[in-house]
């Protein structure tokens, strides 16, 4: 526990202990703060958000028996909460999003895709969500550097406890210091709520598609596809899933949580390598983290806002950087052209974004490809 290496012990599929809940909070560090601006800035009903991410957690953990993140779409996200989109907006860029996911694998393009990415360049594409997570990890500690230190010490220090796991002690630190600075009781409000249920109007599923849904594809067939979809075959070579299933999954979940206020929703590479950090090895993760989304929906929706706001980020910054920290070690495997390719596809991909990246790390490769057949470049590109 505690490395992205495959760890060979066997599980069964459904294991539910500390191991399995920690590994459940690997991915908050991406939840929490897009959750808190979704529901501050954008008006959305906070039962609603995390009961529709918890369900589709849970199903998502029965479905495939391992560890599946399921996490905001940062694009349409970051793009809803900077230009003050309305909650319906937001709801509706999840069935925009949905029915585009099903157009691509029902008519093949996904498959075209694959067959042209070599593994090297999602390297580079995951090494580039590494540099990304540990820039926003420092940006998340730098408020209260000390906080992010002390959780970078309790992860070194307990990633392979079994009766202490680091991210379970993290978030009960969290707590405590939320209660101490008195802004635990200050925001908590119990209540019993639940979604409601609303048709998108088609309106808003096109502004949003065009303000940033048509910008979020290429990032999703790269990271939430692509990237995670060779991430399982490393660490659960016994459990493979296709690049087809990941998006048609992804297709079903956006079009379903849009009709009960959700958040658009994918998976991805930097939250499957969180959560298998921390711990996560059986679907047992997602369904332990999908209850505790639906129990602070139902039970903590009217105070969610206020109390995310007000856990100390710090200490889930110190989380992310050592999950960044993780994604250097595939690309060191890589020498030569590989390598390079790779590296280029990654600072692209940091300088501009992951599709710019892909694009620029595919273009090179043909590049090198043509002039080794010309006899103007040495070596093996495969």
């Amino acid at each position: 526990m505690g490395t992205l290496e495959r760890d060979p012990r066997k599980y069964k599929d459904f294991e539910f202990n500390l191991r399995e809940l920690a590994g459940s909070m690997g991915d908050f560090g991406t939840l929490f703060p897009l959750a808190v601006g979704l529901i501050a800035v954008c008006g959305m009903d906070a039962t609603s958000l995390f009961v529709m991410i918890g369900l589709t957690n849970i199903v998502t953990g029965l479905v495939y028996r391992l560890p599946m993140p399921v996490e905001p779409k940062k694009v349409v996200s970051v793009a809803a909460i900077a230009q003050g989109w309305t909650a319906s907006m937001v709801a509706a860029s999840g069935l925009g999003l949905g029915l585009v996911w099903f157009v691509i694998v029902l008519t093949g393009a996904l498959r075209k895709v694959i067959e042209v990415t070599p593994i090297y360049l999602i390297r580079g594409i995951q090494l580039a969500l590494g540099v990304t997570l540990a820039w926003q990890a420092v940006r998340m500690i730098s408020p209260e550097p000390w906080w992010g230190l002390v959780a970078v010490a309790i992860i070194l220090l307990l990633r392979k406890s079994r009766y202490a796991p680091a991210a379970v002690v993290i978030m009960g630190l969290g707590v405590a210091l939320m209660a101490w600075r008195g802004d635990l009781m200050q925001h908590l409000s119990f209540g019993f709520t639940l979604p409601r249920f609303s048709v998108p109007r088609w309106s808003d599923v096109w502004q949003a598609m065009v303000l940033a849904g048509f910008a979020q594809i290429p990032l999703t067939l790269t990271n939430a596809v692509l990237a995670t979809a060779a991430m399982i075959r490393e660490l659960f070579p016994e459990k493979p899933v296709s690049e087809n299933k990941l998006m048609l999954n992804m297709g079903v979940m956006n079009v379903a949580s849009s009709f009960f206020g959700g958040m658009p929703m994918c998976h991805g590479s930097g939250g499957l390598a969180g959560q298998y950090y921390f711990g996560a090895r059986t679907g047992g993760t997602n369904i332990l983290e999908g209850m505790i989304e639906i129990s602070l929906g139902v039970f903590l929706g009217r105070s969610l806002d206020g109390l995310l706001g007000a856990f100390p980020m710090a200490l889930i910054g110190g989380m992310m950087l050592m999950v960044g920290v993780e994604f250097v070690r595939p690309i060191i495997r890589l020498r030569e052209w590989p390598l390079y390719l790779a590296l280029v596809t990654t600072v692209v991909s940091v300088v501009t974004n992951m599709a710019v990246g892909f694009v620029v790390g595919l273009a090179c490769m043909y590049l090198v490809r043509w002039l080794m057949r010309r006899g103007v470049l040495k070596g093996n590109l495969p």
